[in-house]
């Protein structure tokens, strides 16, 4: 464990995961910071979601009385011996017969209930039954729900709508909780700047403590969002302090790794007992574990992705071990692993995947690492932990994923691999509309990238733009290269325009190709694999031009948007994509030459129940409208079957 300061650095450790956990949880318990929260009375319709502090006993019995449970007469159950269809039993109204609705009171000296529709009135005084009934026929005794002193909830019984309803009917007004426990969330950062506030460059929108102090309240804490603190020990110290007298856990949200600027490990160990600092897990290696006065202190990286799941993995056993609930535990599933996963030894990685069952088998696809990339946890379905003493996943393994969806959201997903086009990402919220329960997921892996995840039987369909430059076909000579022996329908989705990405107003004048070849320009490229790079290296041979004479072609990005962005942010002169890409960033757009888009689908899938929805979608005038509106795409075609 680290020393008390000296004056010295900090230098981050590599504690493994298991470790880091219980040297801080053995820290806590000394401290007794690990105690059942105290408990609190509620008034019965407040503590939804709660969880009981003790039990709970059942003050009056339900009902509170012999009732009728259904319409019609009450009877003395010995009146009734002998009556049949061929020799009803008449009976006196008043003195043998009692009517009663459902829920009345049992009459003293009744026993049972004839429902109306098996009472034959004879007059005002006389009625008739033709069967007899036995003792509490249609009769809900004293206590027959619940009896008074009897048990209703367990103490640490987390309270659902229901259980209110019963504490309620068992005269119960109030129950006792466990206390929500307080933590405070303090973002640090001299970059911040609120949600609202347009950023100018160097600043960012502090988002994390909006997203930590969600997962906090779902986990049954009452979170407090701070303002930023600025990266400043003198101010940060006092705010600490403040958060650490009115709360029981207090998080820090950036600053504890060792830079210049990161001062939360050094602030716990001058304050209390800094415990661990820097846990060999990917994402969110700086971490910083310490008690300080008595309450845990949790310093998490400032990264978002980074900082979700290191929350998740220190913060919420906190709060379960408080309310005194075991570990909520997310479901699992077995996948194969679509592509392989290289990952550092000595460190446990979380990997996140889209899943899909495509042909009766479940693939998680990883999806983007960079742990500044939150939109990846929105995209994500699962986590696939790779072990500390892996160097990683080979493509086709059996995995164990954690999932962060229903599995019955995951079972009706459509697996989109391929190109990236903007007319997916359209047909994905427009079969939303379509279909609340069905689910559009891309992977943008390139056209030859969506053509071997088909191959591999790890993707429903595939959106492709390849030129062959042989026969100047578009893609029906790759599918039957890549997809021999498959039976596959090829469908036109768009004839889409391709041209180059410039910034507003084409400052530096960019008119064609030759541009890139004859002047310093910086150009951002698509991916090995995209049609789109395959479209460029065919009109640089055209030209009699080399790639490595573009400054710039060497880089990459993953979609056309990511292209534009590029652009838009000043990082490249200019790119190749689709205009409506370049739309939606504001950019020019230099149009160079039209190309089919198309979507190939196995047969199996074509012609089955899941796609349905949505090949009648992209068939319809409406959908056809709105993807013409994009600008740049001729959408006469969509939906006919080219080969």
């Amino acid at each position: 464990m680290p020393s008390r300061k000296t004056g010295r650095r900090y230098y981050l450790s590599d504690i493994p995961l298991s470790l880091a956990s219980a040297r801080f949880h053995e820290a806590l318990r000394r401290a007794g910071a690990l105690d059942l929260s105290p408990a609190e009375e509620l008034p019965v319709d407040r503590a939804a979601g709660r969880i009981t502090a003790a039990p709970i006993w059942a003050k009056a019995s339900s009902p509170h009385y012999d009732s009728a449970a259904m319409d019609g007469i009450a009877v003395r159950a010995s009146d009734t011996v002998g009556a049949s269809e061929t020799a009803p039993v008449g009976l006196k109204v008043g003195s043998q017969a009692v009517w009663v609705d459902t829920g009345d009171p049992v009459p003293d000296g009744y026993d049972a209930v004839v429902m109306v529709e098996h009472v034959h009135e004879v007059d005002e005084t006389t009625v008739e039954i033709q069967a007899p009934v036995p003792p509490y026929h249609h009769v809900r005794p004293l206590g027959e729900d619940i009896a008074s002193g009897e048990l209703l909830l367990p103490e640490s019984h987390e309270l659902r709508p229901i259980d209110l309803g019963a504490c309620a009917a068992a005269g119960v007004a109030a129950l006792p909780v466990r206390r929500r426990p307080t933590v405070a969330v303090i973002p640090t950062g001299s970059e911040l700047v609120a949600v609202g506030a347009t950023p100018a460059p160097g600043e960012i929108v502090e988002f994390n403590s909006l997203m930590l102090s969600g997962m906090l309240e779902d986990w049954g804490a009452r979170a407090a969002r701070f303002s930023p603190v600025p990266d400043d020990l003198d101010r940060l110290r006092p705010v600490l302090l403040q958060a650490l007298r009115g709360h029981d856990v207090v998080i820090v949200n950036a600053g504890s790794s060792a830079g210049s600027e990161d001062y939360t490990a050094g602030l716990l160990d001058e304050l209390g007992d800094l415990i661990v600092h820097g846990v060999a897990y990917r994402p969110g290696h700086p971490v910083a574990l310490g008690v300080v006065r008595g309450k845990p202190v949790i310093g998490l990286p400032g990264y978002p992705v980074s900082a979700a799941l290191t929350c998740e993995l220190f913060v919420k056993p906190l709060i379960e071990i408080r309310l005194g609930i075991p570990a909520r535990r997310r479901r699992r599933a077995s996948a194969a692993i679509a592509r392989k996963v290289a990952s550092s030894m000595g460190e446990d990685e979380h990997v996140r995947v889209a899943l899909g069952r495509v042909g009766g088998r479940m693939v998680a696809t990883p999806i983007q690492r960079g742990a500044g990339v939150i939109s990846s946890l929105v995209r994500a379905d699962g986590l696939v932990t790779v072990p500390r003493l892996s160097e990683g996943l080979e493509a086709g393994a059996e995995v164990e994923v954690e999932l962060l969806r229903p599995e019955e959201e995951i079972e009706r997903k459509i697996v989109a691999a391929g190109s990236h086009d903007l007319v997916l990402d359209l047909l994905a919220s427009r079969l939303r509309r379509v279909d609340p329960g069905l689910t559009l997921s891309s992977s943008n892996v390139g056209s030859l990238g969506g053509l071997v995840a088909l191959s591999r039987g790890e993707a429903h369909l595939a959106g492709i733009h390849l030129l062959d430059e042989e026969t100047g076909e578009y893609n029906a000579p790759f599918v039957r290269r890549y997809l021999a022996g498959r039976s596959v329908v090829t469908m036109r989705l768009v004839v889409r325009t391709q041209g180059l990405m410039v910034r507003r107003g084409n400052p530096l004048g960019i008119g064609s190709l030759d541009d890139l070849l004859h002047r310093r320009l910086s150009f951002v490229n698509r991916q090995r694999g995209s049609g789109t790079r395959i479209l460029l290296d065919h009109k640089l041979r055209e030209l009699g031009a080399r790639p490595d004479g573009i400054a710039g072609y060497d880089r990459e990005e993953y979609t056309h948007l990511g292209v534009a962005a590029a652009v838009a942010a000043g990082r490249a002169d200019t790119g190749l994509g689709i205009l409506s890409a370049a739309r939606a960033l504001k950019l020019d757009f230099i149009p160079l030459l039209d190309e089919q888009y198309d979507v190939v689908v196995p047969a199996e899938f074509y012609d089955g129940e899941l796609l349905a929805p949505m090949l009648a979608l992209i068939r319809s005038a409406d959908f056809r409208a709105a993807v013409e509106a994009l600008g740049g795409y001729d959408a006469s075609s969509m939906g006919q079957v080219v080969e």
